[in-house]
C-alpha cells in the first residue's frame, strides 16, 4: 500500500494564503507516495485527524526561520519570517520524532528540522562564511551547481551509493550547530552544512538542497526521495497516536 505522506506548505500572512510548489507533489507521487498537504499555521490539533494516519513527513523550503526559536536576536541580512508557520512545523516535527515516523527536509526544512530539535542556523551565510560559494544559483531549478562531500558510512552516503554529488542550490541560511542526536553528513567546498541526519532514527534526514527540482533529471535526487517513502510504506502502522 502507497504511504501517505504529509508536506508542509507556505504561508502568507498577509492575504491568509497556503501554497506550495508543484515539484514537492509530483516527486512524491512519482516515488510512489500519496500527498497529503498540511497547512502552514493555527494548531497542530486542527489537522491530528490527518496527521495520526500521515506515515511520513516532508519539511519544505521557503522563507527564513525566525531566530527567535533559536534564542538569537535578528541581524542584518535576515529575510522574511513566518512565525506561524515556524512554530506549526516545529510542533509537526516534535509529533514526527515522538512517533519515530520518517523525515526528510529540504531547503528551509533542514533548518526548522534542526531547530525543532534544539539545533540552531546561521542567519545570513555571507555574513559568516568567508568567501562562500553562491548558494542561491542563477540557473534552471533543476541544474546542479556545486558539489557536496557525502561523510562515509552515513545513511546519506548508503542511499546515495556514492561520497559526493552535485546539488542545486537557493538559500542565504543554513544550519550552524547541529541538534543534540544529529550528525553532519554533507558539506560544500565552503564548509556550509549540506545535510544532517539523527543518528537512532531510522529515517530522518534534512539536506539543504531541492531533490524534488532536480528529480526529473537526476538519479540521486530520485533515490533520496525513494528511499524516504520507501521507509514511510514500512513505518509501524500500530504506533501510537
Amino acid at each position: 500500500m502507497k504511504p501517505l505522506i504529509g508536506i508542509s506548505c507556505s504561508y502568507n500572512h498577509m492575504d491568509g494564503r497556503f501554497f506550495l510548489p508543484e515539484a514537492y507533489v509530483e516527486a512524491v507521487i512519482k516515488a510512489q507516495g500519496i500527498p497529503l498537504i498540511l497547512p502552514g499555521s493555527g494548531s497542530i490539533k486542527a489537522v491530528a485527524p490527518f496527521f495520526r494516519a500521515v506515515r511520513g513527513l516532508v519539511l519544505t523550503g521557503g522563507g527564513d526561520v525566525d531566530p527567535g526559536f533559536f534564542d538569537e536576536e535578528p541581524l542584518p541580512g535576515l529575510g522574511e519570517v513566518t512565525p506561524e508557520r515556524d512554530r506549526f512545523e516545529i510542533m509537526l516535527v516534535r509529533a514526527a520524532m515522538q512517533r519515530r515516523i520518517p523525515i526528510l527536509g529540504i531547503c528551509r526544512g533542514i533548518q526548522i528540522l534542526n531547530v525543532a530539535c534544539g539545533g540552531s542556523v546561521i542567519q545570513h551565510i555571507p555574513a559568516e562564511i568567508g568567501k562562500p560559494l553562491k548558494h542561491s544559483q542563477s540557473a534552471p531549478r533543476w541544474h546542479s551547481t556545486h558539489k557536496v562531500s557525502i561523510a562515509k558510512g552515513s545513511r546519506l552516503a548508503e542511499i546515495l551509493k556514492c561520497n559526493s554529488t552535485r546539488v542545486n542550490s537557493f538559500h542565504h541560511q543554513a544550519v550552524r550547530s547541529p541538534a543534540p542526536g544529529f550528525e553532519v553528513t554533507a558539506r560544500s567546498s565552503d564548509g556550509v552544512i549540506e545535510a544532517i541526519e539523527h543518528r537512532e532514527s531510522p529515517f530522518v534526514i534534512g539536506v539543504q538542497w531541492h531533490p524534488e527540482c532536480m528529480a526529473p533529471k537526476d538519479r540521486h535526487a530520485r533515490l533520496l526521495i525513494g528511499a524516504f517513502t520507501e521507509a514511510a510504506s514500512r513505518t509501524d502502522q500500530s504506533r501510537k497516536n
